[in-house]
């Protein structure tokens, strides 16, 4: 369970985490209300930001910056309403800006490789942490987390050390880095990630973004989600799935995955970041499991569901016929493409196993349009992760230069 930036600024401020003060509301009227108390402090500006469980909201519109109530009205009336990578702001957070004097990042997480947790850190904070992994790795301080130890004074000043963090900072760092620590056990988190953990021009060191996430199988060991205002909500995408019946997780990719069978499709995961390696770097938009007596209107469901997610430029549907057999599933999807008009998105399909050339000639006879037929799993994800990146690049070139866009607080 994904918290919003609220929501774990209130959970880490509860658990000793500074934190600058700051109000949601859903209401531009209120946002000037808002802006106007924290203004008539020592605060020179407040910040306004969109509230979604989704990075990336500053390049779409979603931070803003503003010195007085009525710019803090304007704000919120621009970005409530916005749709963010699927997401649409329903509420916006008012915070007190900050003067940065330099950006941090930290964050404990489950390494389940590992089978154990692992400290990240870095002196170089607010960029987005997978780039900064990527391109400078050494920037990045990896360290693994005795969960019988857990973060002490010691620890934390391990961590700090690592990360190149220098005294009397690194002092100030650490005793961050405990609180988080205790933060996450004591919430059953399973993801605590401050970015940026900012410090002022005097040396405080402030938590100016918060991203935690809860273990749903502790939940009945807590108290629901308290002076939030609503209870957390699920992906808009995630929560019409469960709707329907569906095993889906949304992930953070542009090729949308579906299959029969758990196993299957996480292979098909593994399959397609593969091939997105040799392609721009591409990967799974989406886990959907149809399961294995998927229906052809299962199936037909299933793929409108991960065409209509926006970050998806292309679709695998991967089937090994067993209990399902493969023409029910080319009988989905030609009931989908029909029903819809076509899905305006390239879809690849490999068919084998139970009735695979039957469910191949039905294919072979629709004729459908955007419709790649290929014959092994791994074929399939590079054409797949080929035509996301294709299209990725056309977008790309479409778009008009956007302006600068301030940078989140």
């Amino acid at each position: 369970m994904d918290l919003y930036e609220y929501q774990a600024r209130d959970l880490l401020r509860r658990h000793g985490v500074p934190v600058l003060q700051a109000e949601v509301t859903a209401d531009p009227l209120a946002a000037e209300r808002i802006a106007q108390r924290l203004l008539s402090g020592h605060c020179p500006l407040v910040v306004v930001k969109a509230q979604v469980r989704t990075g990336g909201r500053g390049k779409a519109g979603g931070v803003r910056l503003a010195r007085t109530p009525a710019q803090a009205r304007e704000a919120a009336q621009a970005i409530l309403g916005l749709d963010i990578k699927g997401h649409t702001v329903e509420q916006v957070l008012v915070s007190e800006g900050a003067d940065i004097a330099q950006e941090l990042y930290a964050s404990f997480l489950l390494d389940r490789a590992g089978r154990r947790w692992l400290a990240l850190c870095s002196a170089a904070g607010g960029m987005d942490i997978e780039s900064l992994a990527q391109e400078r790795p050494e920037a990045l301080a990896r360290v693994g987390i005795d969960p019988l130890e857990g973060v002490t004074p010691e620890v934390a000043a391990r961590i700090t050390a690592a990360a190149g963090i220098a005294e009397p900072l690194a002092g100030r760092v650490a005793e961050v880095l405990v609180l988080l620590w205790r933060a996450l056990v004591a919430e059953d988190a399973t993801l605590v990630e401050v970015n940026p953990l900012a410090v002022t021009p005097d040396g405080t060191v402030l938590a100016l973004d918060a991203k935690v996430s809860l273990d749903d199988n502790a939940a009945f060991r807590h108290e629901p989600l308290a002076g939030t205002g609503q209870d957390v909500a699920a992906d808009p995408l995630e929560e019409r799935a469960h709707g329907l019946g569906l095993n889906y997780v949304r992930l953070e990719g542009q090729v949308g995955v579906l299959g029969n069978g758990a196993g299957l499709v996480m292979s098909t995961l593994d399959v397609v970041a593969a091939a997105g390696t040799r392609h721009g770097g591409v990967r799974p938009a989406n886990f959907l499991d149809l399961g294995g007596g998927s229906s052809t209107e299962a199936m037909a469901t299933g793929l409108e569901l991960v065409a209509s997610d926006p970050q998806v430029l292309s679709v695998l549907v991967n089937v090994f016929g067993g209990i399902t057999s493969c023409d029910t599933v080319a009988g989905g999807i030609i009931a989908a493409l029909g029903r819809l008009g076509g899905l305006g998105k390239p879809v690849v399909v490999r068919l084998d196993g139970n009735r695979a050339e039957e469910g191949l000639r039905m294919l072979d006879q629709a004729a459908l349009p955007g419709v790649t037929v290929v014959g092994t799993m791994d074929a399939a994800a590079d054409v797949v992760a080929r035509l996301a990146h294709e299209a990725g690049e056309r977008q790309a070139g479409a778009s008009d230069p956007r302006p600068d866009t301030p940078q989140e607080a």
